[in-house]
């Protein structure tokens, strides 16, 4: 019976916490290189890139740094959705022809940018004329090709105009907001109560 009892109060903890789970900002992360990009540039260029999703406030938040690249910097994009996972080439998601005040004609720098995806101008019109028509279809259509490890950052220099460095954005984080955790703590506390009381409830019952 306490077996029994422990099944069901796991059940209805992930039961309440599920619906929370889906509306946490999820982070993604890529480390960018020459040899990422397709086919390999051979260059030393270096960076790393931070995008944050929020399903909740519609918003994609863009970090990024890099250093060393042979050429000067002429634009940056979000590429999605490559047909299989880490691999393979696609067509620009996020706004063209640049991200908004990236650095232009330098070798080294920082980015950093918080997109509404509600607004058409955060996004390529080819990626949203190709995925239903409308910022919210391109948003899933994104959300969906993060979510696979099917979308890059890619940086192109006057050196390789096609992308000096690239990196496949993969999840690395979908930690609970306090709110949501004290949420399902008190949730897990209140059924833990309930089951670690309900056999003397019981036999108070069937007793004469």
């Amino acid at each position: 019976m306490k077996r029994f009892v422990s099944a069901i109060c796991i059940a209805s903890v992930l039961a309440i916490a599920t619906p929370f789970a889906h509306a946490i900002p999820i982070t993604y992360t890529a480390i960018l290189g020459g040899s990422a990009e397709e086919p390999p540039v051979a260059s030393p260029g270096t960076g790393q890139a931070t995008v944050v999703y929020d399903s909740v406030a519609r918003t994609l938040e863009i970090q990024t740094s890099f250093a060393d690249l042979v050429g000067t910097t002429t634009v940056a994009h979000i590429h999605c959705c490559t047909a299989t996972p880490s691999s393979g080439l696609a067509g620009v998601a996020t706004q063209v022809p640049s991200f908004t005040g990236f650095p232009v004609g330098v070798s080294s720098g920082n980015y950093s940018n918080v997109f509404d995806l509600t607004d058409p101008a955060s996004w390529n019109p080819s990626f949203v004329a190709g995925n239903g028509g409308t910022p919210a279809s391109a948003e899933m259509a994104l959300a969906a090709g993060l979510a696979d490890a099917r979308a890059y950052l890619n940086i192109h220099t006057s050196f390789a105009p096609g992308g000096e460095i690239r990196g496949f954005l993969v999840e690395t984080s979908s930690i609970p907001e306090p709110a949501t955790l004290a949420l399902i703590g008190t949730a897990l506390l209140g059924l833990a109560f309930s089951a670690a009381t309900a056999p003397g409830r019981a036999r108070r019952l069937r007793a004469p």
